[in-house]
């Protein structure tokens, strides 16, 4: 199965090594503004094919995309100094609106994943620019807070001394600072968390949960200080996504969709778990959340919102 990928940068590039390393999909074209960047990727990607799995990896353009089943869309610009979040968005919409009818134009079918920052606005941007090619919400999906839910996940299990694949746990609403842990959900092994401390005879204080709590939220932003970007986490997230997608898993992720009302809060695109299979997002679940939560939700889907309605402003 062939996958798509526009924007080679790290995330893109990360994106198809774990691709490559867990071999998911037969074909994946790299496609990116700069050609010569994309060739390189794709040669270096490739030579690794030997160590890994039989995957073909080539460079490409917009055309050399029909036949993708996903088209991963991680291309955009960076902040400025100097430049606010609103401008950042006006310069990513830009592109975006040039992007997604190139890729539709020679893969109408594909799935449309879209990891590009500030996720959340982009994918219902995305899914705005494909509806007049026939393309169903549905077909388009963010990586939203998938990242993020891993993050809790890991660093919960860290501290339970149990493996993170067992916690069940989940990060919802915007990919970014309003972003909501639902700790009232938390479940290992499919006990409650309360349960589970009880039996084991661990605990999660209140300063645990902050500790935690600022690791997740804080975690892109102390990642770039010493790095200057995040790849490994939301390149493995995207290949977890398209293997969901290809596999028809019916995989609950908190990918995030346009959805006509999330807590109050009408035309908005934030994560919340979904079913993700072959025809991308099959159904959104509603994770019981306590009051607190519950608020916490809703003012992040308003900031959101608020985003949408200040580009929707500032493009009309």
């Amino acid at each position: 199965m062939k996958i798509g990928i526009v924007g080679s940068g790290f995330v893109g590039a990360t994106a198809a090594y774990a691709l490559l390393m867990r071999g998911i999909g037969r074909e994946i074209v790299l496609v990116d503004v700069n050609a010569a960047r994309a060739q390189a990727e794709a040669d270096d990607l490739f030579h690794a094919v030997p160590f890994a799995h039989a995957l073909d990896v080539r460079a490409g353009e917009y055309v050399d995309l029909a036949g993708c089943r996903v088209v991963i869309l991680t291309a955009g610009v960076n902040q400025q100094p100097g430049e606010t979040r609103l401008q950042l968005l006006e310069r990513n919409a830009a592109v975006f609106r040039g992007v997604v009818p190139s890729v539709l134009q020679h893969a109408s079918d594909a799935i449309l994943l879209v990891a590009t920052n500030p996720v959340d606005v982009m994918t219902h941007l995305t899914a705005r620019y494909a509806a007049p090619f026939g393309v169903p919400a549905g077909r388009v999906l963010g990586s939203g807070t998938t990242l993020d839910t891993a993050r809790f996940r890991a660093l919960l299990g860290r501290h339970l001394r149990v493996d993170p694949q067992h916690v069940h746990a989940y990060v919802l609403g915007e990919h970014g600072d309003s972003e909501v842990l639902a700790w009232s959900a938390v479940g290992v092994g499919g006990i409650p968390l309360a349960e589970y401390c009880r039996e084991t005879g661990l605990e999660v204080t209140d300063v645990d949960r902050r500790r935690i709590d600022e690791g997740v939220r804080r975690a892109a932003y102390h990642i770039i200080a010493g790095k200057r970007a995040t790849y490994y986490g939301i390149g493995s997230a995207l290949a977890r996504i398209v293997q969901a997608i290809l596999g028809d898993q019916r995989a609950i992720l908190s990918v995030c969709g346009p959805q006509a009302e999330v807590a109050g809060v009408p035309d908005v695109t934030l994560s919340v778990p979904h079913r993700v299979g072959g025809a991308g997002l099959l159904g959104a679940l509603a994770v019981p959340l306590d009051e607190v939560e519950q608020a916490q939700l809703r003012a992040s889907a308003q900031v959101i919102r608020a985003a949408i309605a200040a580009l929707e402003g500032n493009t009309q």
